[in-house]
Order: structure tokens, then C-alpha cells, then sequence
């Protein structure tokens, strides 16, 4: 959706933008293009392979940005608060590393159960399939992948592995379709597990809460958070973040108690509140944006410490 964010973000030959997740540049790349001749541009992503395919596509860009490896999360620990005219946020996982099998991230292909975006992390997908027991696998396959029958396959997984353990991708594929037999679907029925034990295992959910409270610090008044979400649970985080931060009021605690409530600034308000969807032409260049979801969020003039 490189036309939507551009729109959204703004760049101009005045601006610093901010990429979180950099993937291969090249939302990177379209953002410096057009903050020609001055832009800037920082970047990170937790991937090093990532970062080093990014760096070598915008060499063209010399001197006019910064790549480093590391989770958005952290973007406040190394970015200057208050700088950015626009942070982008495009989540979940990229091609690349879907498209190779090594990275254990597909079953179209079979390879080993890693999943890991950035490899330096210990917790593998075959590490967190053996060491889990089934009430807490269950857990993770309804509350990332919203898989209907999230204890069953639970149960079948702790089952099978007693006698072989997960290590490869197709093997686990292949005893979900066996629970679940795809008959006709288009959707092949591991997609909602393999999604659920990714997110787990980069933690992917807690660093959406952490990356999005530290898009604000980094955000001048006026500048915008776009976000590209894939799945209907980062998007519901999206979602909420944004309406408590654009509400008038505060709550304390995690129930919005209306008597409880007290008075103050918002500190963002929606630019997009409806998420835009990809177009015709999109889905023909890039069928795997299909489920892609954008919001744009703009910081209003409000010091965040103070409210005034």
C-alpha cells in the first residue's frame, strides 16, 4: 500500500521519518524518493538479513538515513523524542522471510520449525511446541490465530510428540490437515496455528503495545503513526490504542468506569478512524496484502508529560 502510506506520511525534503519495521526498503526506499532532496529517514527491523537487504537497496539514498538492527519497541532508546514528522509500523511478517524455507515460517515449503525474526532469540517454534503443555498451547493458538478448535489440536500436539517431535514445518502441517481436513478450503487449515506460534514466539503483541507508545514519544506534534496490521488481533490493539488516546478523558484502572472518569487533552486524534483496504490493482501486484488493514493516527500540539 506504498501510495496509502506516502499520502498518509507526508515526506517532504524537511522530514524525519521513521520506519520500525524495514523489512526489504521498500516503503524505505518510495519515503526518501519523495522527500527528495533532503528527507531523512531511520530505520530498523529485527531481522539482520532484513536490515542488510534494506541497506544495499538504498544506497542510492547515501547519507539521508540510518538502518539498525533491533525491535521497534525500542525505537524511543535510540531515536530523539519529539523529532519525527511520521512513524510507519508495517507488522507481521514479510516475504521474504515467508519464501524461505529455512525460516521456518511457512508450510508451502518444509523446513525447520524456527519462526524466529530475529535469530539471535532463543525460543524457537519447536522449542515452544515441546516445552508447553497443552492447556497453555491451547491458550496461544485461540488468542493469536483465533483457532476454533485450539484445544483439540492442543491435545493432539502434546499427544504426537510424546513418540516425534516437532522439529520440521510440513510435519506439523501435515497432523493439523489430519485433524482438520482441508476438503475444498482455500485456506489450508495450519494457517491460524502457524500464525499464532509466530506471534508467540517473537512475542509480536507486546511489542505492538510497546512500539506504539514509543511512536508517540518520538512524534513532533503533527506528525502520524501509520500503521499496516494483517490480522484482526494486532488490529484490535491498534484500534483500542487509538481510541484511548483520542479520547477526552482518562480512566484509571482497566475498566472505563464513567464516574471515574477525569478530564483531559487528547493526545491523538484518527486521521483514517476506518481502515483503508488494499485496491484492485494491489491485490493483482501483491495478492499476500489481501487481509492488510491501514490506520493513520495524527499527535496533537499536547506535551505528553505534562497535558498542557
Amino acid at each position: 500500500m506504498e501510495a496509502e502510506v506516502l499520502e498518509a506520511l507526508r515526506p517532504s525534503p524537511t522530514s524525519l521519518i521513521a520506519d520500525g519495521t524495514v523489512g526489504g526498503g521498500g516503503h524505505a526506499a518510495a519515503i526518501l524518493k519523495a522527500s527528495a532532496p533532503t528527507g531523512r529517514l531511520v530505520g530498523c527491523d529485527q531481522d539482520i538479513m532484513a536490515v542488510e537487504a534494506a541497506t544495499a537497496r538504498l544506497s542510492a539514498f547515501a547519507g539521508r538515513f540510518k538502518i539498525r538492527q533491533g525491535n521497534y519497541a525500542e525505537l524511543a532508546e535510540w531515536v530523539q523524542l519529539g523529532s519525527c514528522d511520521g512513524v510507519l509500523l508495517d507488522l507481521g511478517v514479510s516475504s521474504p522471510q515467508l519464501d524461505l524455507a529455512e525460516r521456518g515460517f511457512s508450510f508451502q515449503e518444509d523446513g525447520p520449525l524456527d519462526m524466529r525474526m530475529d535469530q539471535r532469540r532463543e525460543l524457537t517454534a519447536a522449542r515452544l511446541i515441546a516445552e508447553t503443555d497443552a492447556e497453555e498451547l491451547a491458550g496461544i493458538f485461540w488468542r493469536y490465530g483465533n483457532e476454533e478448535q485450539s484445544r483439540r489440536m492442543a491435545r493432539a500436539i502434546v499427544a504426537e510428540r510424546e513418540g516425534s517431535p516437532f522439529q520440521r514445518t510440513r510435519q506439523l502441517a501435515a497432523l493439523i490437515e489430519k485433524l482438520s481436513p482441508r476438503a475444498g478450503r482455500k485456506t489450508h487449515p495450519a494457517t491460524k496455528i502457524f500464525q499464532a506460534l509466530r506471534i508467540a514466539v517473537n512475542d509480536e503483541l507486546g511489542s505492538l503495545r510497546r512500539g506504539l507508545e514509543a511512536a508517540v514519544t518520538i512524534l513532533k506534534p503533527g506528525g502520524r503513526l501509520v500503521v499496516l496490521s494483517f490480522n484482526s488481533v494486532e488490529d484490535r490493539i491498534v484500534r483500542e490504542f487509538g481510541r484511548r488516546l483520542s479520547r477526552d478523558y482518562e480512566s484509571p484502572g482497566e475498566v472505563d468506569v464513567p464516574e471515574l472518569r477525569r478530564p483531559r487533552a487528547p493526545l491523538m486524534r484518527w486521521v483514517w478512524r476506518k481502515a483503508l483496504m488494499p485496491g484492485e490493482t494491489e491485490l493483482k501486484q501483491n495478492p499476500r496484502s489481501r487481509s492488510a488493514q491501514c490506520r493513520v493516527l495524527e499527535k496533537l500540539s499536547i506535551d505528553q508529560e505534562t497535558g498542557k
